[in-house]
Formats: C-alpha cells, structure tokens, sequence
C-alpha cells in the first residue's frame, strides 16, 4: 500500500499514481480476505524532508489484523521506537539504508533483526544493467543491487523488500533472472515486488529464491479497465498453487 497525500494510491513504474482510496477502508478489507502481511510505504515522506505520520500510522496500524510493515520517513531510532509503540511490527528503511546504515544497526539491536527490514528499489541504467535507486527512484545511487545488499544484511538487516522498479504495475511478470542472481548472495528472506499479474508469477519467482512475494496492482484493481476492486486470492488457492511447488 502506497500513502500520497493522506490516501492510498497505486503508481505505474513508481510514477502516474492513481487514487485507489481511503488506507483505512482497504485495511479493513484487507483483513476480512486473511491477507499475511501489509507494507505501507508513505511515499511523499522522505521526498518532503518529514518524518512519519504518526497519527495517520496508528489509525491504520489499530484496524490491522494482521503484521502491519511500515515505512517512509524514518530517520532516526527515535521514530522506530514510536513506530513499534503504535503497532508497527516491522520498520522498513530505504533511504535512510543508503545515508546512515549505523540506523539499521541501532534498530536491529533495539527490536531485533527480524523486524527491520531495508527496501530496495532497483532499476536499469541507460547500459541495461540495474543499479539501486532512491527517493522514490528519482536517484540512481550507482550501486550494485548484490554489493549493496551484501552489505546492508551485514548492518543488521533481516528481511530484504525488492522492488524493480520498471517492472511496477505493468503486470509483466517478475524479472525472474534477476531475482535468482539476487536471492542467491542472500541469507535473510528476500520479498520481492513489482509486475505480478497472477499466483503463476508468485510460484515462479519463489523458484527463483524469492522467500516471500508482495503485490499492488493485482490486488487492488480489476482488469481491463483498471477499475478499482480489492480482491485476494482465498487461502486454498495459494495453498493448491504454491505450496505444491
């Protein structure tokens, strides 16, 4: 779940957002489809120099049945410490990974490991190889996605968020060679994100390595028409299609 100006949008490529609706309700909805786990990513935080949105977290966070992952914003071991206060269970650093590395190091000493997550979004430069980009993808930062990921797991991080960032909301499929030459050099779960159109593409990239598999698109919107309906897949067909594999 992608936070823009207090709503929840979904973006094409981290770019062209479009309104999905109120945070609040989708949480709801969420909850009564038994989804496993929500990542709410403020996307506006970072990118306006603020730290998070305490007040707007805590709504979310007390109608989340289920483990709520945030992040946006966080600067400091003082708003992790906020953020598992309200109900966060897991604290998701991006930019902040790549500025001050020590933060992730503090946190996994605080809440331990398994709950500090770093976000990495990745996209191809003009020579067709990918390189980690922040600040919404807005800055290539020239790093390799495997150097740089080898040494954020040795700063503490526990769980790895990938997102490739031309592959956001196009429904194409997950970039599956990247992902296998990835999650090979990684020995903390890798969840990765961006172009799933179906359970088909989950089951495929936890071939590749994939520890776990996040989605957007598919989710919230009904195709052709991008119209705006939030569905899940029920616990029996994830069951039938990818725990067989």
């Amino acid at each position: 779940m992608l936070l823009h100006e207090g709503g929840l949008v979904k973006s094409v490529k981290f770019k062209n957002y479009q309104y999905v609706g109120d945070p609040i309700n989708a949480v709801k909805i969420f909850n009564e489809k038994e989804i496993d786990e929500i990542v709410i990513l403020d996307i506006d935080a970072t990118r306006s120099q603020r730290g998070p949105d305490f007040q707007k977290i805590s709504e979310i966070a007390g109608e989340a049945f289920i483990p709520l992952a945030y992040g946006g914003g966080i600067s400091s071991i003082t708003d992790v410490q906020k953020l598992f206060y309200i109900g966060v269970e897991k604290v998701i650093l991006n930019y902040q990974a790549f500025r001050q590395p020590a933060l992730i190091t503090e946190s996994a000493k605080m809440v331990g490991s398994q709950s500090v997550v770093v976000s990495i979004d990745v996209n191809k430069n003009w020579l067709g190889k990918y390189k980690v980009f922040i600040k919404n993808g807005g800055e290539n930062t020239g790093e390799n996605p495997v150097e740089y990921v080898r040494q954020v797991v040795a700063a503490g991080a526990g769980e790895i968020f990938l997102n490739v960032i031309g592959r956001d909301g196009t429904y194409e499929g997950y970039d599956l060679d990247f992902i296998n030459e990835f999650c090979s050099v990684v020995n903390v779960p890798v969840v990765v994100c961006g172009g799933a159109s179906s359970i088909g593409d989950f089951a495929a990239a936890v071939k590749k390595g994939a520890s776990a598999v996040a989605a957007g698109s598919m989710f919230v919107f009904q195709r052709p028409h991008q119209a705006v309906l939030i569905s899940y897949p029920s616990q029996e067909e994830l069951t039938r299609k990818l725990f067989s594999i």
